[in-house]
């Protein structure tokens, strides 16, 4: 079945594009949650503008992600956190905790999800952080755990 993509789908494509799908996974998932709509020759002009339209957005959300990766990178995070002689914490650092740290002393606003860490900091210490801003746009932040 033909379906034309309203939002974007992971694995699958984005908002605006045709794509070839099981009749079931449009029937039982994609029509459903909104996701997508059967194809047509009157929606598929549509997806064309929805498509254009969608880039336009992509272009301008990069350009502000660039804009705060050039704010962000010099920036050095300080975080304050219970930790042992050792300089193990009691407890960790997540994205959360980063993120409200960056609202806090750099005065941006990031997402949660834009904090990638693949485990939580455990140590004091100086670590690099990447942010991912936009799918094009990354950059490495220094965060120093202190101990309290």
């Amino acid at each position: 079945m033909k379906v034309v993509l309203r939002l974007d789908v992971e694995g699958l494509g984005r908002k605006g594009d045709v794509c070839d799908v099981t009749n079931g996974y449009a029937r039982n998932y994609l029509l459903p949650k909104g996701l997508a709509l059967r194809s047509s020759s009157n929606l598929e002009k549509q997806a064309e503008m929805m498509r254009k339209a969608a880039a336009l957005a992509r272009a301008a959300d990069q350009v502000d992600a660039e804009a705060i990766a050039v704010r962000l990178a010099p920036t050095v995070i300080e975080i304050s956190a219970r930790a042992m002689d050792s300089g193990s914490l009691y407890g960790s650092v997540r994205a959360e905790d980063i993120a409200t740290a960056v609202k806090d002393q750099a005065g941006i606003s990031v997402k949660t999800e834009s904090v990638i860490l693949d485990t939580p900091i455990r140590e004091t210490g100086s670590h690099s952080v990447l942010f991912r801003l936009h799918e094009q746009v990354s950059v490495p932040v220094t965060v120093n755990i202190n101990p309290e």
